[in-house]
């Protein structure tokens, strides 16, 4: 029996954090969890990330991925967004990275055009893309869900290791 493999796309974020499991075959990707992170905007933020890291540590431990995929912080006009945005990507990162799994980082352009084949592509674009590629009833809601997936997405198309690896369980 072929073992699943699962990639883990993030759009990192402390109020709202997408997240989106995919399983990976050969032939192709679906989504096993779908959905956000939320966390109280009136808590102190050391408690808001230590919610968000429970939550992603439960991911982890359920899904046991063989990568993390997340989402590039870049450059924001709002500072306190970029902030908070960053502290949660490093949450993510770091839990990965000490559990030993693979963490790459994709920048908004290269996601745009890994999923909808062009890097100015909206956010409507992008949710009907990732509809379209996970054969989804309608696009993932809210907006960071489809942002987690594609992103998931953006990894299955770009990592040569994992496609190497999904081609030497199918050969067994």
């Amino acid at each position: 029996m072929i073992e699943p493999v699962f990639v883990l796309g993030i759009d990192p974020g402390l109020t709202r954090c997408g997240y989106c499991v995919l399983q990976v075959s050969a032939q192709h990707s679906h989504a096993v969890a779908l959905g956000v992170l939320r966390t109280d905007t009136k808590s102190p933020v050391p408690a808001r990330l230590a919610e968000l890291l429970a939550d992603i540590r439960q991911l982890l431990n359920e899904f046991s991925p063989a990568a993390v995929a997340i989402e590039r912080v870049l450059f924001q006009t709002n500072v306190s967004t970029a902030i908070s945005v960053a502290q949660a990507a490093g949450i993510v990162m770091a839990e990965a990275a000490g559990r030993g799994i693979d963490v790459v980082e994709y920048s908004p352009n290269q996601v745009k055009d890994a999923v909808a084949g062009y890097g100015g592509a909206d956010k409507e674009q992008v949710q009907q893309m990732v509809q379209v590629l996970l054969k989804l009833d309608q696009p993932p809601r809210p907006a960071d869900a489809a942002d987690a997936a594609a992103i998931a997405l953006t990894h299955v198309a770009f990592s040569a290791g994992l496609q190497q690896s999904l081609r030497a369980g199918a050969a067994r």
